[in-house]
């Protein structure tokens, strides 16, 4: 039987392979059991603008939603983290009672201050980031193309400073979390370099961001015994319904029913495999 790693690392069009030798044949296991050990409030981050569409990708919000109702399920309070420049499709596909905060676009100063802030407001129980750009080490922003998108992207790698168990899931070496792995992903001529340098307690490497949001929510159920991860046809539907609210794939920068170029057909198939293994 293939591992829920195996899964979501299937497909691998951007060298995300070079870094699966390096964490756990169980990470997303790893990552549900760090969570059901620090219960129950949880923060989840995600929202990568795409610049040349002028909106948020289809990457990285379908992951956290599918986390966010997982942990619902199990009883935890979820707050969900973005910034402005993504909040206008996501909040549509929030249900009424979800909770949200816009981390403000400001200085590294201030920027620190809100997360300080904002974190005792939460008080979360533990971090999660899902396709979340992240800062490089030289202070920058980058997309997959290279290109700074700073002016586009809230600081919030300053909430991952205060000792909070925290779980990083990211497909391109980009995104917070894969500050575990710069050495690596400094090696690769695919991912993104210089890489982000925020770390997290364990990084999801992924072919696909929201895949690696459904391979934790397998990795839930399989510890909790619970069934939390959507069907095929409700994830179908969420990304349908985000896209018509004005995301975008993230590769072609066009609004279609696709997550990173994957049609919906494989997106799908991705689900149907976590089902057969937990």
């Amino acid at each position: 039987m293939e591992t829920i790693k195996e899964i979501i690392s299937d497909h691998d069009g951007r060298g995300i392979s070079l870094l699966l030798p390096h964490v756990s044949d169980t990470v997303c296991e790893d990552a549900a059991e760090l969570i059901l050990n620090n219960k129950n409030k949880v923060a989840i981050l995600t929202g990568f603008y795409i610049i040349s569409a002028g909106a948020t990708e289809t990457d990285g919000p379908i992951g956290a939603i599918a986390i966010g109702n997982a942990l619902k399920k199990l009883n935890y309070d979820v707050t969900y983290i973005t910034d402005q420049f993504s909040i206008d499709p996501i909040k549509p596909i929030l249900s009424s009672d979800d909770k949200f905060e816009l981390f403000p676009m400001t200085n590294v100063e201030e920027s620190k201050k809100y997360a300080k802030n904002l974190l005792e407001k939460i008080n979360p129980n533990l971090i999660i980031s899902i396709e979340r750009c992240g800062m490089n080490n030289e202070g920058n922003y980058l997309n997959s193309a290279g290109k700074k998108i700073h002016e586009y992207n809230a600081k919030t790698d300053y909430l991952f400073d205060h000792d909070i168990p925290s779980i990083g899931i990211g497909d391109g070496g980009n995104e917070i979390g894969m500050g575990n792995l710069t050495e690596i992903i400094k090696k690769s001529d695919s991912l993104s370099n210089p890489p982000c340098i925020t770390k997290t307690d364990i990084l999801i490497p992924t072919s696909v961001s929201n895949w690696g949001g459904y391979g934790l929510v397998a990795g839930l159920s399989k510890l909790s015994g619970e069934k939390l991860l959507p069907s095929s046809q409700e994830d179908e539907k969420l990304i349908k319904d985000f896209v018509d609210a004005g995301a975008v794939d993230g590769i072609t920068a066009s609004q279609v029913y696709k997550v990173d170029s994957f049609d919906l057909d494989v997106n799908s198939s991705i689900i149907n495999r976590l089902h057969k293994v937990i």
